[in-house]
């Protein structure tokens, strides 16, 4: 596999190395709530600004499909279960946590402001009324703005501007970048959170999340498209000029692959995980149709073994996975970024790593491809490393300050306890 590794930026001689804006302070919690799995992880962040992990709990996913949570009481023992395996590790208790936004059919839209400033300073209090307006141009019955993401601004005819404040001008004006998803559903995740006695401090997009753990410097500025292939769902961030410039979402993912060759099969569907892991290409190979597999059969006894060739199995997940990237490429070509997107794509997840899934995804986008593992993070054990791991591992990354935008500005008139307090009022208010 074609992977890049990412190095630290150097330090100049003499100076102390400086922690990123934002960053979180003090030991804190990231939990990502997936279809297969939900992952805790504690850590702190040392003096250079990196994370260090102290706890690491992992549990099979439960009471979640496509990203969205189906039953609390199942989703709240996975949940309970790998925060607590977490917690003992790392001898701490943690009252809430960053969690991943994959719920609620997120979706995303940018939005052009003109401001008007009358020549005077601009102050915090304009751009806090941009992002009012940005979320009141996007407000729709049942949907909640979750990310407001500034991209740039225009200073009367200057473009390019990142941070407008105490410049004088006219007119401003604002690209804004809104990623809204379903209130029912963050209602919902804000339930699940309460009964497992934690509170959801911020909300991160999941492929966000796990581009920012995976992506180069360069292919942040430069342009590229992140795909997260998770088990219940398959979702897409577009990174250009630094900033996260579109989302979207499938609810397709490793778990149909799953389903397929559990029906066409007729296996259990944990013998068909096996299958896939084990077995599990998208490329046929020479020998295929002389390499037997064993498969038990559904419903039979323990001695009723069918024995199926390899090729069969290469013939099953081929066509789904031909058809989520079809679905994938229809979604980036609807947003219409033209070159923002990049002529590369970075594949992550644990659907990511079948043979073969690299030189399909390359034919079927028409772009270069390669499999990004996350980069190394102090404390973390290296089965937990992979590219599965991806979106926990972005999340620990965004509470050390990466990926945030340069004006972090709440949208209400004051900003009071965490960078997420808006959300958390909201879900109390209405559960």
């Amino acid at each position: 596999m074609n992977q890049m590794t990412r190095l630290p930026a150097p330090v100049e001689p003499g100076q102390p190395p400086r922690r990123r804006r934002h960053a979180r302070s003090g030991t804190f919690g990231v939990i990502d709530i997936g279809s297969t799995k939900a992952v805790c992880l504690i850590a702190r962040i040392e003096s250079d600004g990196s994370p260090r992990v102290l706890g690491f709990g992992w549990q099979r996913g439960r009471g979640v499909k496509g990203g969205s949570i189906v039953d609390l009481e199942e989703a709240e023992r996975a949940i309970r279960a790998a925060v607590g395996q977490a917690e003992e590790m790392a001898d701490t208790r943690i009252p809430g946590a960053i969690v991943n936004l994959s719920c609620g059919q997120p979706d995303s839209r940018q939005l052009n402001i003109q401001w008007g400033i009358g020549g005077r300073a601009v102050t915090e209090n304009d751009l806090r009324a941009i992002l009012h307006e940005g979320r009141r141009r996007t407000s729709e019955e049942g949907r909640e703005t979750v990310h407001a993401i500034p991209l740039g601004f225009t200073v009367d005819a200057t473009p390019g501007v990142d941070d407008p404040r105490s410049m004088i001008c006219d007119t401003l004006g604002a690209r804004l970048h809104m990623v809204a998803a379903s209130q029912a559903s963050l209602r919902n995740l804000g339930a699940c959170l309460m009964r497992c006695d934690l509170e959801v401090e911020e909300l991160v997009s999941a492929p966000f999340a796990a581009g920012l753990a995976t992506l180069v410097e360069d292919e942040k500025q430069l342009g590229a498209t992140v795909i997260d292939m998770g088990g219940g769902a398959t979702s897409l961030a577009v990174f250009s000029e630094g900033h996260l410039v579109h989302t979207a979402q499938i609810a397709v993912g490793g778990g149909q692959v799953t389903n397929d060759l559990a029906t066409v099969l007729s296996t259990p569907v944990a013998h068909a995980e096996r299958i896939k892991t084990l077995h599990g290409s998208v490329h046929g190979g020479a020998d295929d149709d002389r390499e037997y597999l064993p498969v038990p059969l559904l419903g039979e006894d323990e001695h009723a073994i069918a024995r199926i060739p390899r090729a069969m199995v290469v013939g099953i997940i081929k066509p789904r996975l031909e058809e989520t990237f079809e679905m994938l490429r229809e979604k980036i070509d609807a947003a219409g970024l033209g070159k923002e997107g990049g002529s590369r794509v970075v594949l992550t997840g644990g659907g990511s790593q079948l043979v073969g899934v690299r030189e399909l995804a390359a034919r079927v986008l028409d772009r270069q491809v390669r499999v990004g593992r996350p980069l190394p993070v102090r404390g973390l054990a290296e089965a937990a490393s992979g590219p599965a791991f991806a979106t926990a591992i972005g999340l620990l990354l965004w509470g050390a300050g990466e990926g945030r935008p340069v004006l972090d500005i709440a949208p209400g008139p004051a900003r009071a306890g965490s960078g997420f307090r808006r959300f958390v009022n909201w879900i109390k208010d209405r559960v």
